[in-house]
């Protein structure tokens, strides 16, 4: 199976903001964990939220699995074939 560019962009795109979502949370303090409230935000605010390291993790992260899935893609390896709960009852 061949996959174009653009779909294979929006492939990329699809799994880096997945990931970006997973990792975002982690390694979170608050202020209110800190003690450090600084007036006119909450308190679950967060006191540094690495984005820099949290977006390179994110983009690391995002080419493994995208290698991956790419490969499933392009080699054939794994097909809706392989599923039976696709396929009807009557059809089997």
């Amino acid at each position: 199976m061949t996959i174009t560019i653009t779909s294979a962009i929006v492939l990329f795109a699809v799994i880096w903001s997945v990931i970006l979502f997973i990792v975002l949370p982690l390694w979170q303090t608050s202020q209110y964990d800190a003690g450090e409230i600084v007036p006119g935000t909450p308190a679950s605010a967060p006191t540094d939220a690495m984005i820099k390291k949290k977006l390179l993790i994110t983009t690391v992260a995002a080419v493994i699995v995208f290698s991956i899935v790419y490969g499933v893609i392009v080699t054939g390896a794994i097909t809706l074939d392989d599923f039976t709960f696709f396929t009807p009852p009557s059809a089997r």
